[in-house]
């Protein structure tokens, strides 16, 4: 496994303020900062981080929070990281060097560095599931040596609001979303080789947002044009057309660039291929929805692409070894037992 650690500090019978420390230090691994809260009395967070190789991943979740970086600090050590945060619950805002304000909601992207003071503020928000307002977020550091942008060029991003719902960030923020859901379960070796697809996708990003591709190394810029590819997929299941035609199309490229490129970054993979397991597995997921109980078995093939009532149900049964409909009634099953027994 790739986790360094994991902790839920929440009902473990520490006190909250040694549930804060505990958390502040873990914190701490990554970054030195002056960490507050004004939550400390009654505190619980969640925390996840994780070895990838050249970076290192940490998801975590908290009630309003204070991170302070100082001249200081910085004197004292400093290990030239960039720090990438993706917002997934409440807001921040930040004040950085030359009087610089930014604030931050939910799908936002910044990046910060070890090298430059700053002051960060995160707020809580409600979210669902939780009683207290929570912050939370997806972080990434990693050395600032790891990236072929000068950064010189990357100081005009710091601390910059950048969205994370468009474009070449859209990209990374839906790659960490899935790398953090999926982080628990890698071995070392394929946490660092998606380590180095993260160190490539935000040069890309970086590069995109200066305007300076010309200076990304070709693997990094194809290796982001194949994370854009599984984007775009993903985002167009629904429509029963999409095929490495359109895919290439949509991405100004050939189809037997497409093939040879897909292929080379996917473990001899085909984009055919890739389409119809993505396909099956939305399929294999909306089935198990209680939201989606009212749509018929036909329509959620519909959804996902394969209009088809019986070729549906030929290549799911294929896929996962059960019909569509004795998947749904098995996992519907499982969830009214639950929901028993917890009443």
């Amino acid at each position: 496994m790739s986790v360094q650690e994991q902790s839920a500090l929440q009902d473990d019978g520490l006190s909250a303020s040694c549930r804060f420390e505990r958390w502040r230090d873990l914190v701490g691994r990554t970054r030195v900062t002056e960490t507050t809260s004004a939550h400390v009395e009654a505190f619980t967070a969640e925390l996840r981080l994780f070895d990838m190789g050249p970076a290192q991943l940490m998801a975590t979740s908290f009630p309003s929070a204070r991170f302070r970086r100082s001249e200081r600090m910085i004197r004292s050590s400093d290990k030239e990281l960039y720090h990438l945060t993706l917002l997934t619950a409440g807001s921040h805002a930040l004040a950085g060097g030359d009087d610089q304000r930014e604030t931050h909601g939910v799908g936002d992207l910044w990046l910060i560095d070890s090298s430059h003071p700053y002051d960060g503020r995160f707020c809580g928000a409600q979210v669902p599931g939780q009683e207290a307002p929570r912050a939370a977020g997806i972080s990434v550091d990693l050395p600032i040596s790891q990236l072929p942008v000068s950064p010189d060029r990357v100081r005009d991003l710091l601390g910059r609001r950048l969205s994370g719902r468009d474009g070449t960030g859209a990209v990374l923020a839906d790659f960490l979303l899935s790398l953090e859901r999926r982080a628990a379960s890698l071995q070392p070796a394929e946490a660092s080789r998606l380590g180095m697809v993260v160190v490539d996708l935000v040069s890309a990003w970086i590069a995109r947002e200066l305007d300076v591709e010309n200076t990304l190394h070709p693997e990094a810029r194809q290796q982001a044009m194949v994370e854009s590819i599984r984007a775009f997929i993903r985002a167009n299941l629904h429509d029963p057309e999409l095929t490495p035609p359109t895919v290439a199309a949509a991405h100004s490229i050939s189809v037997s660039y497409l093939h040879r490129l897909f292929t080379r970054y996917s473990d001899g993979e085909t984009v055919s291929a890739f389409i119809r397991r993505q396909r099956l597995r939305k399929a294999h997921r909306d089935l198990a929805d209680p939201a989606l109980h009212s749509v018929p078995i036909h329509g959620i093939g519909v959804r996902c692409g394969i209009p088809g009532a019986s070729e549906f149900s030929r290549a799911f049964k294929a896929a996962h070894g059960l019909s569509p409909r004795e998947h749904r009634r098995q996992t519907l099953s499982k969830a009214a037992d639950g929901a028993t027994q917890i009443g």
